[in-house]
């Protein structure tokens, strides 16, 4: 990755918009959605790409972490706002709800602090780089797989987290889109969960008393599959109703290694908060920026749960 890393760097700045000089260090900034064990591997990959461009570059970058301690678009303004006073270097959010986000990062911009998004869409009409993955076609992986488990036949819910995250409410549509190309899979349910495990075990336990024939889940957060797999589990009903999960929390993992949950579609988190602060470095050299890195899906079965090492 060190390699690949310095050719992109070398690419980048040759085609800078902008000379600017080199500074005695960098300060970036994280604004998940929230306070969730996905976001820390989020942070994870981001102090990864910090070292590497340290020991490339022989510059400080430090890395500060700010999350919302609910999944609350007024609070992730206010850390977003507290962010811009600092004066970083830039600024990565994972967007809770783009329409109520906008007016805070054209703040930032108009300050001339880089943003990037990450695990979203940029709201629309702003031109920022976004780093992620297709979010459609990784939920229809998800509800397609289930589908074909089904045979194409039976009640299905799906697990929706936060309804105003871009994110969130493209898997809840494409999920839904795929269903309804089935005349025999019935979609019964939707589930809220915000992003809480907790709230998405409970969700999920009363949709399963209210609709007994249930047969299947499919989720559109890291938190929603675990918390309908611990429904599943305690409601006794392993294998008689299937789930195919989102996102490789150690607790999916488990999950499918036990065979509570069939499999599940990564967002690659690690790789997220890594190229997030690539692409921020950049920008605030100056470079030409992309409009999306991908970081591709990654899906994850049983067969490959006993060693697993994420993404």
């Amino acid at each position: 990755m060190k390699k690949a890393l310095v050719l992109i760097m070398t690419c980048l700045l040759v085609f800078s918009t902008a000379a600017i000089a080199k500074q005695e260090s960098y300060r970036f900034v994280i604004i998940p959605k929230v306070v969730h064990p996905w976001f820390d591997l989020v942070h994870e990959g981001a102090k990864t790409a910090a070292k590497v461009l340290e020991e490339q570059t022989g510059t400080k970058f430090s890395i500060e972490y700010r999350a919302p301690q609910k999944a609350n678009v007024v609070e992730q303004n206010q850390i977003f706002e507290r962010a811009i006073a600092t004066r970083p270097d830039g600024i990565t959010i994972d967007l809770l709800d783009e329409k109520a986000n906008k007016a805070v990062i054209e703040e930032a911009i108009a300050q001339g602090i880089p943003v990037v998004i990450f695990d979203s869409e940029p709201p629309q009409g702003m031109d920022l780089t976004g780093v992620g993955n297709d979010f459609c076609e990784q939920a229809q992986i998800a509800s397609r797989r289930l589908v074909e488990m089904l045979n194409a036949k039976g009640e299905v819910a799906i697990m929706m987290g936060v309804p105003t995250a871009v994110n969130h409410k493209i898997r809840a549509e494409c999920h839904e889109q795929l269903f309804a190309q089935y005349p025999d899979i019935k979609l019964v349910a939707k589930g809220i969960d915000n992003d809480e495990i907790e709230t998405a075990q409970k969700q999920a336990a009363a949709i399963m008393q209210a609709h007994p024939n249930l047969k299947g889940w499919v989720s559109c957060d890291a938190a929603g599959p675990i918390g309908v797999g611990q429904a599943i589990k305690e409601a006794g009903k392993v294998g008689q109703v299937l789930s195919v999960g989102l996102d490789d929390l150690p607790q999916m993992i488990e999950l499918i290694k036990e065979g509570v949950a069939d499999s599940s579609a990564s967002t690659k988190p690690r790789t997220q908060g890594y190229w997030a602060i690539v692409a921020m470095y950049h920008a605030k050299l100056g470079a030409l920026m992309p409009k999306r890195i991908d970081t591709g899906i990654g899906v994850i079965t049983k067969d490959m749960t006993d060693n697993y090492q994420g993404f």
